[in-house]
This record gives structure tokens, sequence and C-alpha cells, in this order.
């Protein structure tokens, strides 16, 4: 019966692309009837959606596909351009990408001022407000906001911004004095070279990024990264070579992911025959199949590969619970860099750990089940997020070496990457700690 269901369902499938849509519905209504196997209904449905021009019978035919299989790719895309989440001319093959645009690009910019005297406005490290640096008039960013929200991992895959990275540069026209500016593909605010406003692109009105969805505001200034530089150079007793630069602060992007479904896994038990083997002492193995169900939430990645080494040391103490939805202001006088990891790249790795994570464990979370084979097969990307986390940046110059300082923008935690054995082995010939780090302190 179900091979008839098959063969019912292929006929219609082969109708449908024909564009005989009338055999075709004859056709999958025929399987729908005949079969009660949850992956031939899912077809089947998805497939009656598309023969189907009414737009109420068409929702109910993707409804009914994603209630056999809430996995259906296809079925939620298209259920996201009913919605209006999705233009299906947004819709692209996976396998023909688009080539990205040569040249330069115009894209819009927000530009933050102040309202009582015009005054530029820059994004104050307390995590919270704009300061005027005339009047010091202060205007309060996000207090009410909620949770960032997570975007829909399937929607975002059928566009390129789920598969593309930033490869052109952008143009810039200040509102302020008119002069127009480039901004490198690797950063998404900066301030007008002319008039020194302060501008943020807006990234959704641009066809092949993602916007972020949340940040983390900077929660302290210049200085106290100085004071954590100061504390953590001295506790690792580093003596740096030369003359150190001051912390540059600067958002860096994380995405993460939450992945959901089952692990498969197949496990051996020994099972006796019947009771007079038993007795016997006879005994059989047995393999098993069953399923493990598991949910993780918020995976982090790093969204870019540049610091991504040192950057990785961080992420464990930030409060990934204090992230506010994101808003542009937060990015006035702050610089932000681009991802360059796509997000279907990131989602695959996030995959990936997932499984690992959970794979290692199940025999101890199965009660000492003797597992032989498990299946990532049905566990899946659900939604994700693109963040901006905030850092302080400067380069150590030690061991004949500039190394990568970060300090955690919300925590004061730091990470290098300098190794324990470095950190020891060779003592600068050029004076004391306090030579190079103190004249820091003096400066701000």
């Amino acid at each position: 019966m179900e091979d008839y269901s098959k063969e019912l369902l292929r006929s219609g499938i082969i109708e449908a692309k024909s564009g005989n849509h009338e055999s075709a519905r004859r056709y999958l209504d025929r399987a729908i009837y005949m079969t009660s196997s949850f992956d031939i209904l899912a077809e089947a449905w998805f497939w009656m959606g598309e023969v189907t021009a009414d737009l109420v019978e068409k929702r109910k035919a993707l409804e009914n596909c994603l209630s056999h299989d809430l996995r259906h790719a296809r079925a939620r895309r298209a259920l996201a351009i009913l919605d209006g989440k999705l233009k299906a001319d947004e819709v692209i093959n996976p396998d023909k990408l688009p080539a990205a645009p040569e040249g330069l690009r115009q894209s819009n910019a927000d530009r933050f001022m102040c309202p009582k005297c015009g005054g530029r406005m820059a994004f104050a490290p307390d995590g919270q407000t704009l300061v005027c640096d005339y009047c010091s008039r202060n205007q309060v960013v996000g207090a009410n906001a909620q949770e960032a929200d997570e975007k829909d991992f399937i929607i975002a895959m059928a566009t390129s911004r789920g598969h593309g990275k930033p490869l052109q540069e952008q143009v810039f026209h200040c509102n302020g004095c008119g002069a127009e500016f480039i901004l490198p593909p690797n950063q998404i605010s900066a301030s007008c070279v002319y008039c020194d406003s302060p501008h943020v692109v807006s990234l959704e009105k641009t066809k092949d990024l993602l916007a972020p969805d949340g940040i983390i505001p900077h929660a302290f200034n210049q200085k106290q990264a100085v004071k954590l530089l100061i504390n953590w150079v001295e506790s690792n007793n580093i003596k740096p070579g030369k003359k150190v630069e001051l912390p540059r602060g600067l958002y860096l992007p994380l995405w993460t992911f939450d992945i959901g479904g089952v692990i498969d896994y197949t496990y051996e038990m020994i099972e006796s025959e019947n009771e007079m083997f038993r007795e016997r002492g006879h005994q059989e193995v047995v393999r098993l199949k069953d399923q493990y169900p598991i949910m993780v939430d918020d995976l982090p990645l790093p969204a870019s590969r540049k610091l991504s080494s040192v950057f990785l040391k961080l992420i464990g103490a930030f409060d990934m619970k204090t992230i506010k939805p994101y808003d542009p202001r937060f990015l006035a006088s702050w610089p932000a860099e681009i991802y360059d990891v796509p997000m279907a790249d990131a989602s695959l790795d996030a995959r990936s750990q997932a499984y690992k994570r959970y794979k290692d464990r199940l025999p101890h979370l199965l009660n000492g089940l003797n597992i032989v084979h498990t299946s990532s097969q049905n566990l899946m990307v659900e939604s994700f997020k693109l963040n901006l986390l905030p850092v302080w940046m400067t380069e150590l110059p030690f061991n004949r070496r500039e190394h990568l300082v970060l300090i955690n923008g919300q925590s004061g935690v730091v990470a290098s990457n300098i190794s324990d054995k470095t950190q020891k082995k060779e003592e600068s010939e050029n004076g004391g700690l306090m030579g190079f780090l103190a004249d820091l302190l003096d400066n701000k």
C-alpha cells in the first residue's frame, strides 16, 4: 500500500511540475487518502499547496504539511511568503548564488545629533545613554526594550543574506555637511571625516546583509579598560617590550543558534529467547532503535574570523541574558565589525557542535546503554540571532611579537593570544612595567 501511495505522490508531482494542476490534485488527493506515512502525507500536502491558487486553501495545505513534518523547509518558506515575512523575489537557488556586485554601493545611514544644540552625540559607556559633546544633554536608549527577537532560520536561508558575506565597499552621504565618504565593508559605523557626525548603516535596507538582532552595550570607559589591562599584565608577570597603545573600544559580531529535534540512536541489549533458554543461561544480543530529544538554546559562534581565537575565550564571560534589542543609537561613536562568517556556514558548525555535545554524553544520559550508532539526521537549526558584543582591544609588545589583547566590555575579563609558557619566558630589556603602562592612566 505504501509503494502504491509513493507512486501516486510521484505522479502528482510530475503533473504539478508539468502545469496540469487538476490532474495533480487528483493524484495527490488519492495519495493522502491511501497512506499512513507521515513523510508521504507531508510531501503530498506541500504539493497540494503548490497547485492551489486559493490562498486560504494554500495555507491549509501548508499547515497540514507542517503538522506531519515540522521540519519541512519548503513548506515553512512558502508559509513565510504567505505571511509577508519573506518576499518571493528574494528567494534564491543556494546552488547558484548571485555574484556580489562590484564597485561602490549607496547605503542608508542614520545621523545622531543633539536635538537641543545640534552638537554631536556619542553613546556613553554606561550601557544606556547618548550624551551631547557640547551641552551634555542625555538621551536614554533602550530603556523599555524587551529581549532581542530571534530570526527564523529557514526564512533567512532562502535569501542571499543567509549565505553571502559583505565584499564591496559602501558609499555614505553625510546628512550634516553633505560630504560623501567610504565605509569599509568590515565596519557598520563611522564618523564623517569632515563634520565628525556619527553615522550607522541601516543594514536591513541592503539585501546582502543581515542586520544585528541584539547588542550588549559597553559598560565602562577607556580609563577603566586601562586599569583592567594594567592589573592583568601585573598579575601575569608580563613585561612589555615597548609602549602599549591605548585600548580601543568596538563591537564584535556573534551568532547564536537554537537547535532542536532528536538524535536517532541504535543500542544493544542482551535478551533471553524464552524461559527455558534463560534457565540454561542462553542469551542473545539484540539491537533496538530509539530517539533522544534535545534542545540547545543560544549556542554561540564568532561571526568574524579575524579575532575569533581570542574572542572565543571571552564569550563565556558575557551575560547573554542582558542582550538588548539592537538600536543603531548604541553604535554612535563606536565602531562595529560586520560579520564575515556567513550565517549558513556558522549554522552547520553550530549543528555539528550540538550533535557532538549530546553524542558524547548519550550513554550517561541513557543510564549506561551500549550505544553502537547515532545519527544527527533529525537535528535542525530552529532560529538564530546576530548579536554585537562590546570589547576593548589593544596589542601588547612582548617576546618580540605583537600579541592581541581583548577586554570584555561588560564584565572586564581579559584574554589574549599569549600562551602560559610564553608569559614567563622572557623579561623586557627596556625597563619596568609601569614605565610602559603608567602613562596610559595619566593621559585619561
